[in-house]
């Protein structure tokens, strides 16, 4: 069978791909090389959303939460009961491995199976590749990019590098739960985007002293039992460490973009060359869609303000 589109990614803009696809009677399939919706899955156990959850709505359907800011598991559950009403045809934990393209289709070659389609849409994310500071020791068990729970880390010598929402989070919820919290800051002072409702939260941490922060500074070597780092006088500095949570954010797969044959801007940002109309890229039939379109501007694209291109997607593939 050729599909007239397959769609990499099982988050919430390929699922809104996957429905107007069906809209306009296409046939398609969508391949995750995770969990269904496995960038919200790998999202923090208690992260609740910034948007409201009207914001975060497909094709209309109700999403109803108990708060006016949704949590990840209510998005989990939405999602999947989309997945179930709607009857998407996904592939889970199936991982696209190579791509070529033939005069008419293109085929795919995946973990478990080959395809052929006639388009193909990417919508992957970025949370699955997280920014390394290519620092010694940032390999150690003791380190993660990840934050899921802050019990883990009760009594604990922690250090949370970053200042964005994750870190922000983070850094407040190990030390409710009894973690010696320690915040690393290239900047000089807590993002601007952190949530309006948390920032000043931790700021009283810090002002109080209950929650250290080292801005302008930079983690430069993490041990068994300690951590080094660079402060803003250009001083390094050592004190004791039992986990280092590295939360300097998260990256699109540029490698499978590379490989696909998208091109890319060489400025260090890495925005895609596709077309805002049509979302259609410089390779005939690649389309992208979602926060992948920001490249390294990952800010740029939320499940908000994207939605709106599964249907400029489909709607061009059935002109």
């Amino acid at each position: 069978m050729t599909y007239d589109v397959l769609i990499v990614g099982g988050g919430p803009i390929g699922i809104a791909s996957a429905i107007e696809a069906k809209k306009k009677n296409l046939s398609y399939i969508i391949i995750e090389k995770g969990a269904l919706v496995n960038s919200l899955y790998n999202y923090p156990d208690k992260m609740t959303f910034f948007s409201t959850s009207e914001k975060l709505e497909l094709d209309e359907i109700p999403f109803v939460s108990n708060n006016n800011k949704p949590t990840k598991q209510e998005a989990l559950e939405y999602y999947r009961r989309i997945i179930d009403y709607k009857q998407i045809h996904i592939n889970l934990f199936e991982k696209v491995e190579k791509v070529t393209k033939d005069k008419s289709f293109f085929r795919i070659s995946t973990s478990k199976a080959d395809y052929q389609a006639k388009n193909i849409v990417v919508s992957t994310g970025f949370y699955d590749i997280p920014n390394h500071l290519n620092i010694p020791g940032e390999e150690l068990d003791k380190v993660s990019h990840y934050y899921k729970d802050p019990h883990y880390y009760a009594t604990q010598k922690l250090v949370v590098v970053g200042a964005s929402n994750s870190s922000v989070d983070a850094a407040l919820e190990t030390y409710r739960k009894g973690a010696d919290v320690t915040m690393i800051i290239r900047g000089e002072q807590i993002g601007e985007r952190v949530k309006y409702w948390v920032r000043p939260d931790v700021l009283n941490r810090i002002k109080e002293g209950s929650i250290k922060a080292y801005f302008n500074s930079e983690l430069t070597e993490v041990g068994k039992d300690y951590v080094k780092f660079k402060d803003d006088q250009g001083h390094v500095q050592e004190i004791g460490n039992d986990f280092v949570l590295v939360l300097t954010g998260y990256r699109p797969n540029f490698e499978f973009l590379k490989m696909i044959g998208v091109a890319l801007s060489d400025d260090g940002l890495s925005i895609p060359d596709y077309n805002q109309q049509t979302m259609e890229t410089n390779l005939k039939g690649v389309y992208l869609a979602g926060v992948i379109c920001g490249g390294m501007e990952t800010h740029k694209w939320f499940i908000e303000n994207s939605r709106i291109h599964a249907k400029m997607i489909m709607e061009n593939i059935n002109s």
